[in-house]
């Protein structure tokens, strides 16, 4: 061990720092990534076999386009519904609508996570690079072969950043894009199932009468109003 050059040591040591760096760039852009999906869809529950958003009023956001730009599906409640919801200024500001974005590629094949990817994958090349370098400026094996067991342990170390990425091409399952006519079939085909079915969805269970026009006698059908009438009661 006294055999090996402190400079040995020392270029060691960046490398192994080097790798560390990568791992929490990739770390902080995932932790980043996933807070943002939070964010926006804080209290709204998303039905995969509806492929639309129940917000905390029991009312459904649908599907409306697909930013192909940013590889974001955004799904918009009804404008009628929304602008009539007692909850509106906690909600929304906007008069057409509460809209939810959806990413539809998952962690790390969006373009934006695959980016810092990239970035964490090019500091683990460097990471490999520096000690193989340094080995050549030692004069003593012991600190040459230190050097090398360095480079190889840490490129061990990073192929999971490399094999992830590989693995996860952007758009891995392909976005359906469909017409509004074969939105509209598919949504009233949904909406048949679910009174064939009686789920157990609190909106499926409003009957026929819960219809924006009995908003007009007096009746309602957001879950806030529902709330403050049992208190009064």
């Amino acid at each position: 061990m006294s055999a090996i050059e402190p400079a040995a040591w020392l270029s060691a040591g960046y490398a192994v720092a080097l790798l560390l760096i990568a791992y929490g760039i990739d770390l902080l852009a995932k932790r980043a990534h996933v807070a943002n999906d939070d964010q926006q869809t804080r209290g709204f529950v998303y039905h995969d076999d509806h492929d639309a958003w129940l917000c905390p009023e029991d009312q459904w956001l649908w599907p409306q386009s697909f930013d192909p730009e940013n590889r974001v599906m955004r799904y918009r409640g009804s404008p009628a519904v929304c602008n009539s919801c007692p909850v509106k200024d906690s909600c929304t500001s906007s008069d057409d609508g509460r809209e939810l974005g959806q990413t539809v590629d998952a962690w790390p094949s969006s373009e934006s996570a695959r980016f810092h990817r990239g970035i964490a994958c090019a500091v683990t090349v460097l990471a490999v690079s520096w000690p193989v370098v340094a080995s050549f400026t030692v004069e003593h094996w012991a600190g040459q072969v230190m050097l090398l067991a360095t480079a190889l342990v840490i490129a061990i170390a990073g192929l999971p950043l490399w094999s992830h990425l590989r693995r996860t091409p952007v758009d891995p399952d392909g976005v359906l894009f469909k017409s509004l006519d074969e939105n509209l079939d598919d949504r009233a085909l949904a909406f048949e199932n679910l009174e064939r079915r009686r789920t157990s969805y609190a909106s499926d269970r409003r009957t026929a009468m819960d219809s924006p026009v009995p908003l007009l006698l007096g009746r309602t059908r957001y879950a806030s109003d529902r709330r403050d009438a049992d208190e009064n009661a």
